[in-house]
């Protein structure tokens, strides 16, 4: 660090242009940058995807698109057997109101599996392709246009008087969701107006301003390199949702850590370059080492075959790199020049009140690191059980598909899957398989059939049904999809269709993702532990130091998720907290994107403690007096800088897509639990605990690291 600085500031005048340029440069490729960002959330690779393009290429619906189910009950003393022609009426009239649809009823094949034990009770599919608004198909879930009010309109006029119909399906009994999109400069302006809040209690100057501006070139620089790798990858849209947010966060931490210590040297009485050379030397590494830990979780994400994914992982490599090298270049250069002009409100003073205050620690936060260190064991015990709860709650998570029985319990879709119910139809029903084959698909159907768990398999002879040397064939299994029968009946049916037959769907690209997604994930969360050990344990000179923060970290994701599965799996007040209801699981990227993000960030604020602690001992030999005044020093600084962070992910919580709600409540969630549970109470408690253990690092392991040794200290 002391190189860098002193490389910096020898240029300050060259540092400053590139900025400046930089900073234009940047203003000029977001718009773009925006402009060549992807919007499809394609999974190339994996079978049902590839299946699922294919069935809409060829017919223009189906695939992934979750179908209406239209449920006609006949007036009593009437049956379906009997009254085929004005069922087929019906549902004709569907075919014409949706022109581009794929529809089948019992009039197309006489299935006895279509019409309930009552005989009165009947069902059809309707895939509607593009709706009628003009929207393609799929979409997620509660997301699509309801086409409900145009079905009923063109059947009930063909139905038999004292006929009632209904439409179900997933998407008419999930909560309606605005699919309007993010509202992306709303969020960075809440985001940008908390950071000024924060950061004005914090410098009580113009220099709160400065870490602001930082912000703002990071980000600005990043598009920069996001349009150039635009230009030899695809990088999806949601890299301008979180990026933005992802770099006023982590900007605004590096650069409040570097302020806040370079106010202290001020106040030590160092003043000019000095100041700044001794912040970069104290603050510096923490600042590098945290870019790094970030980099480190979210390769992640960039190593697996999920493109938007990919994207969302190296958009956020992009921002931390470029905030450690702006936070370590810049910044400096403006604190030289600027600094003490900025913060021209404090006396220039070594004996004024205000220097004697930011010479030491802070007060409150000494006084709540000394009464953890003095009750180490019970708050260690009380904050790790609690932990450790969440975390067992979080091995109940849902990834599948959401099960009607976790959805809407009123509405017209959930009186259409209470008469099917009612007249014994297998709730599979509203969820059919899409099966792929290629010539005629007699001797197929036939083969799915005979599978354990499928309740009918429909296959119309028609135009809607068979095109291009193809026939589509919707699998009808006796168990939802969501459920553990309907995915093992879906495992079944994959193994007995031969390799020419592509099985699709919604819940079988589900598993797919799932298991390309987690199938190696112990092997890279392993080989990212390994890598975060040998950072750790160079920068904290210590064997068992490095270890502990995994522990906490992993221990801190694992309370994260079971949150989530109480908010959005299990419903505590999650219709309370953002006015939606519930669908019983959890979308099968969210843990893994929420690992990634949160892996560094919480890293982020653990460098920052542990990295104060380890000079705190340094300086004085005593475990506890590290403790009390590492948390005294950094503690306000976490607060602050995870409460910008907070903020930011809560008002990105509020817009209207689902799945940007439960990404951004887990990612608000888990830094508001690790700035307030892990970082306040365990971290101090565990550190008191191991006292002198905490410090040590043998020769062999020191020339490994090449570091000075550090032999385990006799104080505490």
């Amino acid at each position: 660090m002391e190189r860098l600085s002193a490389f910096v500031l020898r240029r300050k005048g060259m540092i400053t242009l590139l900025a400046l340029v930089a900073f234009l440069a940047g203003m000029g490729a977001t718009p773009l940058a925006i402009q060549r960002l992807a919007e499809e959330y394609a999974h190339p690779g994996m079978p049902a995807f590839d299946a699922n393009q294919e069935i809409v290429k060829v017919y223009g619906n189906g695939g992934y698109q979750r179908p209406f189910v239209p449920v006609v009950v006949l007036p009593v003393g009437q049956g379906a057997q009997g009254a085929e022609d004005a069922i087929g009426r019906a549902f004709a009239a569907v075919s014409a109101a949706l022109p581009q649809a794929r529809v089948v009823s019992y009039a197309d094949t006489g299935d006895p599996r279509l019409v309930g034990s009552d005989g009165r009770t009947t069902f059809g599919l309707v895939f509607p392709g593009t709706y009628s608004d003009g929207s393609p198909p799929g979409g997620g879930l509660g997301e699509t246009p309801d086409e409900s009010p145009v079905i009923v309109a063109a059947m009930r006029p063909h139905l038999p008087p004292g006929s009632t119909v209904h439409v179900t399906g997933l998407d008419t009994l999930a909560p309606s969701v605005d699919a309007g999109g993010v509202d992306v400069p709303a969020k960075i302006g809440v985001g940008v107006l908390a950071a000024v809040v924060v950061l004005v209690l914090v410098f009580r100057s113009l220099l709160a301003f400065v870490p602001i501006l930082i912000s703002a070139l990071a980000v600005f620089v990043s598009f920069v390199a996001i349009l150039l790798l635009t230009l030899v990858t695809t990088v999806h849209d949601v890299a301008l949702t979180t990026m933005p947010l992802l770099g006023l966060g982590i900007a605004v931490d590096y650069s409040l850590l570097l302020v806040a210590r370079w106010r202290e040297e001020q106040a030590n009485g160092h003043r000019g370059d000095e100041a700044v050379h001794r912040a970069m030397a104290g603050a510096g590494r923490a600042v590098l080492f945290s870019g790094v830990a970030v980099a480190v979780g979210l390769v992640t994400m960039v190593v697996l075959p999920v493109p938007f994914l990919r994207s969302l992982g190296l958009a956020g490599m992009i921002i931390a790199g470029v905030s450690v090298a702006v936070t370590l270049t810049v910044l400096p250069v403006l604190l030289a020049l600027s600094g003490q002009r900025l913060d021209r409100r404090r006396p220039d003073s070594a004996s004024s009140p205000r220097f004697r205050r930011e010479a030491r620690a802070g007060r409150a936060w000494s006084a709540w690191a000394r009464g953890v260190v003095r009750l180490r064991r019970p708050a260690a015990l009380a904050s790790g059980g609690l932990l450790v709860a969440l975390t067992l709650i979080g091995l109940d998570v849902n990834l599948g598909l959401p099960e009607s029985r976790h959805l809407l319990s009123t509405g017209a879709g959930h009186q259409g899957l209470t008469a099917l119910r009612s007249a014994g139809v297998p709730a599979g029903a509203i969820t059919p398989i899409d099966v792929l084959v290629t010539g005629d698909p007699a001797a197929t159907v036939r083969r799915i059939r005979a599978v354990e768990g499928v309740a009918t398999v429909l296959a119309p002879d028609s135009a809607a049904w068979r095109r291009q040397g193809t026939a589509v064939v919707s699998v009808l299994p006796v168990a939802e999809n969501g459920t553990p029968e309907g995915e093992a009946t879906i495992t079944r049916l994959r193994e007995a269709v031969p390799d020419t037959v592509r099985v699709g769907g919604n819940a079988a690209q589900s598993m797919d993702f799932q298991a390309h997604a987690y199938g190696a994930f112990p092997w890279m969360l392993a080989l990212i532990a390994l890598v975060t050990f040998i950072m750790l344990a160079r920068a904290f000179r210590s064997v068992l130091l490095p270890l502990k923060a995994i522990a906490l970290n992993l221990l801190s994701l694992g309370a994260v998720l079971g949150a989530m599965v109480l908010l959005w799996q299990w419903g505590w007040g999650t219709r309370e907290l953002l006015d939606i209801q519930p669908t019983g699981s959890i979308g099968e990227f969210v843990p893994l994107t929420i690992f990634a993000f949160l892996y560094g960030l919480s890293m982020d604020y653990e460098v920052f403690t542990l990295a104060r602690m380890r000079e705190e001992y340094d300086r004085c030999g005593s475990t506890d007096e590290a403790v009390i005044e590492g948390i005294g020093r950094t503690g306000r600084l976490v607060t602050s800088a995870a409460l910008i962070l907070f903020v930011s992910f809560a008002a990105l919580a509020m817009t209207p897509e689902l799945d940007v709600k439960v990404f951004a409540s887990g990612l608000a969630l888990g830094i508001l639990l690790d700035a307030t549970l892990i970082r306040g109470v365990l971290v101090p408690a565990v550190v008191a605990m191991m006292g002198r253990w905490n410090w040590w690092l043998p020769g062999w392991a020191a020339a490994l690291l090449r570091v000075r040794p550090s032999p385990a200290g006799r104080s505490r």
